[in-house]
């Protein structure tokens, strides 16, 4: 007689054997848990039946509301209830956009910027564990369990700080991190797996703070990134701050309070959302001094203001194409994520550049939390069904440095990397004796340090006192499937050994995130020129000491008009070496170099002559 396993509907058959795992996908605007039952991924809706939890979470002095009950006291308590705080992870305030037209009292701490609340001073770190604790709360209350991890998507453009932040958010929250994801490649997961595409495809991930573009390959099961792009500071939100300026302009309003700020940028929000379906919007408003405000805004003067905003997300999708070095021509499919992509005019301009209509089969809202569960359960060590594995590469989104001598990057590991890597490369000491070395670990797309962002710095010491040159230092940086750095250097001669774990203050100001690549392709011809020059300097520099340190040793071996010469052509490499151009920095050191060989190869034969002195030929054979 043959056993049926039976269960309850919508249950795996076998529950005891299935870990419960979930994919969060924490927005700006709105958040999402998933996970996959039966094989099928499903976002986990709450008692009432909302997939959606508004990213919003009020402080009172007695409780802390999360998500839609939080979002009723927004316009009530606008100091205390906080929307959009992924803008604010691992960010100063000097890196926050609209700041002054903000209603919050921020604490500009050390780190992270701060909100004073009626609860007390909270971090983005706190204020986005809320959120993710009644996420994970509705997981457990859905799915009947503990979950033994999630896996949590974040914007492929968020840097170290970061991607540590949403990490310190979770474990603050209680859950286990299995991965952090970026967005766009769980969204492909996603589509990708549903649709059984195959092929080269273009992700335009759009949400309410944050835009990425990410290019992959699908191939039988194999998710390849082959180039990723974005702008962390730019998102639905910034198209809301074009209406809430509108408002102002029109309304010539005088200084708003706090519940006016919130008023109106509530106000904004809807008034998008109303253009989405409609040719206009009307705008009425009455702010707590009395003044009114009664006008309509028509989709065509939307589309008008919101038009740059537009064009700088083209701008990173035209240099992710060129760092895939594909055409649009080549990509078979662009898949639209996160809820700012239903704006008709942000479909169309994406639609024209590609020269495709978007693919929108899937809901823009939910696909990124649907692929992060896919993962989740993969990595909870959940067969999947037949037909359903699938390998993930992903990338990093900056290249990663070391500053060298002069002021110099030494990229280790380049932009676009496959995830996880390490690599490794070894340095050397400048001067005698040298005992230390200072590491100095570097972000970014530019030549010079000057030009990149510092992520952190350490010192390697210990290291035995020997000439320039002679010691070996291997730097070897490691990059986890996170996307998080670690950072060792070790003397292969000693063994000494020193390590850091990258975590930078805060992130990226704006501007940095907008213009690293695009500063790198312009600026490139310049760079490469400085970085010549800055190496022709260290050359001549190392020259320069080198035979101080000899004249001050042996100028005995030199006749007079030998020592005359060198000793000029020192003086002028040494006047050079400030501000010279590259070409006559390198014919004064070519100078130098020939006028003291016939000096070094005295020096030898005076050392060799020492080390021989007093010896017979028998002594000297047998050593």
């Amino acid at each position: 007689m043959a056993l049926l396993q039976i269960s309850e509907p919508g249950l795996s058959p076998e529950p005891h054997q299935h870990r419960l795992a979930v994919g969060i996908d924490l927005g700006t605007t709105n958040s999402l848990v998933a996970t996959v039952r039966n094989s099928i991924p499903t976002v986990l809706p709450d008692e009432q039946g909302h997939a959606l939890l508004p990213s919003i979470v009020n402080y009172q002095a007695s409780q802390t509301l999360v998500g839609r009950a939080a979002q009723k006291q927004q316009a009530s308590d606008p100091r205390n209830t906080i929307v959009s705080v992924k803008r604010y992870m691992g960010r100063g305030l000097s890196d926050v956009a609209y700041s002054e037209h903000s209603p919050y009292v921020f604490v500009d701490s050390p780190g992270m910027v701060q909100f004073k609340t009626i609860a007390g001073v909270k971090s983005p770190v706190e204020i986005s564990a809320e959120i993710l604790r009644t996420l994970k709360a509705r997981a457990e209350a859905s799915l009947g369990g503990e979950l033994v991890g999630a896996v949590i998507t974040v914007p492929a453009y968020f840097d170290e700080a970061q991607r540590q932040a949403t990490k310190d958010a979770a474990k603050l929250a209680g859950l286990n991190v299995l991965r952090l994801l970026n967005e766009p490649t769980a969204a492909a997961i996603a589509y990708g797996l549903d649709n059984a595409a195959e092929g080269i495809y273009a992700v335009y991930d759009l949400g309410g703070g944050t835009f990425d573009i990410s290019i992959l390959r699908l191939s039988q099961g194999v998710f390849e990134v082959l180039a990723t792009g974005g702008n962390s500071a730019l998102g639905g939100d910034d198209f809301d701050h074009r209406i809430y300026c509108w408002l102002i302009e029109q309304g010539q309003f005088g200084p708003l309070s706090a519940h006016d700020q919130r008023r109106l940028t509530m106000l904004a929000r809807e008034t998008k959302e109303a253009l989405s379906t409609h040719g206009e919007a009307p705008v009425s408003v009455l702010l707590e001094s009395g003044e009114k405000l009664n006008l309509t805004l028509t989709a065509e003067s939307f589309v008008t203001m919101t038009q740059p905003l537009v064009q700088k997300t083209l701008q990173a999708c035209r240099r992710a194409l060129h760092d895939a070095g594909l055409e649009k021509a080549e990509v078979n499919g662009v898949v639209m994520v996160g809820g700012s992509t239903r704006m008709p005019h942000v479909q169309q301009a994406v639609g024209e550049f590609f020269g495709q209509t978007p693919l929108t089969n899937l809901d823009p809202d939910k696909v990124v939390a649907l692929g992060a569960a896919m993962q989740a359960n993969l990595l909870a060590g959940n067969k999947p069904s037949a037909g359903n594995d699938w390998l993930l590469l992903d990338v990093i989104p900056l290249s990663l440095g070391v500053e060298t001598m002069g002021g110099l990057v030494e990229k280790i590991i380049p932009r676009n990397a496959t995830l996880p890597i390490a690599r490794a490369q070894e340095f050397t000491t400048f001067k005698d004796g040298q005992t230390a070395m200072s590491i100095h670990v570097l972000q970014g797309e530019r030549e010079l340090v000057s030009e990149c962002r510092s992520l952190a710095r350490f010192e390697l010491k210990g290291i035995p006192p020997m000439v320039a040159g002679a010691a070996r230092v291997r730097i070897t940086y490691q990059v986890d499937a996170d996307g998080l750095l670690a950072v060792s250097a070790r003397e292969l001669v000693s063994g000494v050994e020193a390590t850091v774990q990258v975590k930078p203050s805060y992130g990226l100001s704006d501007e940095q995130i907008r213009g690293m690549l695009e500063s790198a392709f312009n600026s490139a011809e310049a760079d490469m020129h400085a970085r010549a020059l800055r190496e022709q300097q260290v050359d001549a520099q190392r020259l320069i000491e080198s035979v101080q340190s000899a004249l001050e040793q042996d100028a005995h071996l030199l006749d007079a008009t030998e020592l005359g010469q060198i000793e000029a052509a020192l003086t002028t490499l040494q006047s050079l070496l400030p501000a010279a151009a590259q070409d006559l920095l390198a014919q004064a050191t070519e100078q130098l170099s020939q006028l003291t060989e016939n000096f070094a190869a005295r020096r030898m034969d005076q050392s060799i002559k020492r080390v021989l002195a007093g010896k017979s030929i028998q002594e000297i054979e047998s050593q």
